[in-house]
């Protein structure tokens, strides 16, 4: 699937749940495997199966094209806004950009490290690679590491 149209997708989703579960946060809805479209969800009190069900609901039409899964985040949360960055500063995330950056003599993809800073443009990672700044727009995919 095209990065737009999910991009699109994920608008779409986080425009529906706004009025129909205002409290609840879509963290990212992703298309897996062509046919399979699972979105994680948050919610200040943390997520219950009820809410899950909730948004399963809301997005019954969805479901004649994709089969839909609804779960909460877990330990490895992913990272998809500036806000959430900001939020867990100081936490292990592991980001995975569009393209290789070039870090020393090699171009790298993948960086894990602790989140030290986020502006609106950027993220900053103190990687095994020293300091790495990736603006947003050259993630494909982030997300926490465990603890």
């Amino acid at each position: 699937m095209e990065t737009v149209e999910l991009s699109t997708l994920q608008a779409d989703i986080e425009q529906r749940l706004a009025s129909s579960q205002p409290d609840i946060e879509v963290l990212l809805a992703e298309v897996v495997g062509g046919r399979c479209l699972r979105v994680y969800i948050d919610h200040p009190d943390g997520v219950t199966l009820e809410m899950c069900e909730r948004v399963t609901q809301d997005l019954n039409d969805l479901r004649e094209r994709y089969s839909l899964e609804v779960s909460s985040p877990g330990s490895e949360r992913p990272l998809t806004k500036p806000a959430h960055f900001r939020r867990f500063m100081g936490r292990r995330a592991r980001v995975r950009s569009r393209h290789p950056l070039a870090v020393g003599e090699r171009p790298v993809r993948s960086f894990t490290g602790e989140l030290v800073g986020a502006t609106d443009e950027e993220v900053t990672l103190a990687a095994a690679e020293g300091l790495i700044a990736i603006p947003y727009s050259e993630i494909r995919r982030s997300n926490l590491i465990g603890e």
